[in-house]
């Protein structure tokens, strides 16, 4: 009798599940390219499971993927083409697309479906029309990048109306947005977490009443908010108002006193140049859940400031004071005799603060002063959003 020949089993008969499994545990991006060049059956396996996507051209596209490639202009073609691929995504990236045309989303309507995160950043072509096709083409988006996008109230409007589910959105340098199309956001995404609306002049912050509680974190660095506004955010835990000047002239940081921002864990007032020291006492008494404040180049609080700060803010961990010029050996006392949590103080450029009021403090406090300068603050809030993105 003839022996069987007996066939080796070799990788490619593993089910599609196998591979699956193994084309997911490959964080490395060129790990996962090679993948798909082994045969058409581990291509068909990338195809299907790539859940991101970005361009060359995108500012979010590490140099090291592509070194030899320069940045390349990406229109209609492209995007059809790798969509038609790549058929579910739940992150698309066409940062810096300067170029690209409304029309090239038009192919969203086909492919859009699982997107939950979209990037448009400084794609300067793409106005409303656009943002209409986004919003018929991708209903479940969370996320949406509009950084400097040409976009207006109209736009917005059609977002909202659609994308209900929306969890955060950067509009950060659109300067087209009113407060009108805030009003439609807040509205109508209900779940919303975070908005980023820094230097927007247009923003005055009536548009956020009847927000909702979900709101938590709020990047409105050099705005016009008037303090109406901020003061309907009642479940906010992180706040950028930086470079704000506007608000504090009118007496607006006043408000904080009236306990609406009593969940504020994280609040930063950079170059708040005019802040006195009754904003300071009203915001330190109204907030009693900060753990970080930035205060650096606040150079108009005395004394009675950094007392009130000492006096009433017993949970906060970490206190910015860079700059301050006004910060002087009794205010620094007053830090050291008070915020008993208080684990780390930046502090550099207090002429007013001598070497043995630092001394003093070292040797009550510990090594907690750092003579460095944190430019942001706050939570980090991409691990969260990825987690929504590619978790759920």
């Amino acid at each position: 009798m003839k022996e069987s020949k007996i066939n080796p089993t070799t990788i490619t008969d593993l089910p599609d599940d196998c591979l699956v499994l193994i084309f997911k545990c490959l964080s490395d991006e060129q790990d996962r390219e090679a993948f798909g060049l082994t045969c058409s059956k581990w291509l068909m396996i990338q195809n299907r499971n790539r859940q991101s996507l970005q361009f060359n051209c995108s500012f979010t596209c590490s140099r090291w993927l592509c070194p030899s490639k320069p940045p390349r202009r990406i229109d209609s073609h492209d995007l059809n083409r790798a969509l038609t691929r790549f058929q579910h995504l739940r992150s698309l990236s066409l940062s810096g697309c300067t170029e690209l045309p409304d029309s090239a989303l038009q192919v969203l309507q086909h492919f859009g479906a699982s997107l939950r995160a979209l990037h448009l950043d400084c794609c300067f072509e793409i106005t409303d029309t656009g943002l209409s096709l986004v919003a018929s083409g991708c209903p479940y988006l969370k996320f949406i990048s509009l950084y400097r996008c040409n976009v207006t109230d109209v736009g917005l409007e059609y977002l909202t109306k659609s994308c209900l589910g929306l969890e955060d959105a950067n509009l950060t340098y659109c300067s087209n947005i009113t407060d009108h199309g805030i009003r439609s956001l807040v509205q109508n995404c209900v779940h919303l977490r975070g908005i980023r609306i820094s230097n927007c002049r247009g923003i005055m912050g009536v548009g956020f009443h009847g927000c909702s509680r979900s709101l938590a974190y709020l990047e409105a660095e050099s705005c016009r908010l008037e303090a109406e506004g901020i003061a309907t955010m009642a479940g906010l835990e992180y706040l950028n108002i930086s470079n704000l000047s506007w608000m504090i002239r009118k007496n607006g940081l006043l408000a904080f006193g009236e306990g609406f921002a009593r969940m504020l864990r994280v609040l930063n007032m950079r170059l708040c140049r005019y802040v006195r020291d009754e904003d300071v006492a009203a915001v330190a008494k109204g907030c009693p859940s900060l753990v970080e404040w930035n205060l650096a180049f606040c150079p108009e609080i005395r004394v009675l400031g950094w007392k009130s700060i000492a006096l009433n803010c017993h949970n906060l961990e970490r206190l910015h004071v860079n700059k301050c010029r006004n910060l002087c050996d009794r205010g620094l006392e007053a830090l050291k005799n008070g915020c008993a949590k208080l684990s780390v103080l930046y502090m550099n450029g207090c002429p007013q603060v001598s070497t043995i009021a630092i001394e003093l403090f070292r040797l009550s406090r510990g090594d907690v002063i750092k003579q460095e300068e944190k430019l942001t603050v706050g939570p980090d809030w991409q691990p969260w959003l990825e987690q929504r993105i590619f978790m759920e």
